[in-house]
């Protein structure tokens, strides 16, 4: 996986990094075919902005969240990305056995 995080009108401490690598470490944790993510922080006036964008296998997944505080933004935009990852990887896994024969009943005569 490969992570790319960016600073708009905001610089990226260590803390704030390490902070990211961590919680997008629990994406990780659900769903393992994640190619690349790229995060961009951003401050506007009283917002604290997070965007996060998610390159998998077959789809890009873009999630953004603001907020009073960096670090609470930083949580919401995990908790999104999460949902986001699992409804896609619930999906896949759905479509990829709905025609399995261990799924269809026997006709037994």
């Amino acid at each position: 996986m490969n992570l790319k995080l960016t600073g708009n009108h905001v610089e990226i401490t260590d803390a704030m990094r390490e902070y990211v690598i961590s919680k997008i470490g629990k994406i990780t944790r659900h769903f393992d075919h994640v190619i690349d993510v790229s995060v961009i922080l951003s401050v506007e006036k009283l917002k604290q902005k997070a965007e996060a964008n998610v390159h998998v296998r077959g789809k890009d997944i873009f999630v953004e969240t603001d907020s009073e505080d960096m670090y609470a933004s930083i949580d919401s935009l995990v908790d999104k990305l999460d949902r986001q990852i699992l409804k896609h990887k619930e999906k896949n896994l759905e479509r990829r056995n709905h025609g399995a024969l261990k799924n269809q009943e026997l006709d037994e005569q």
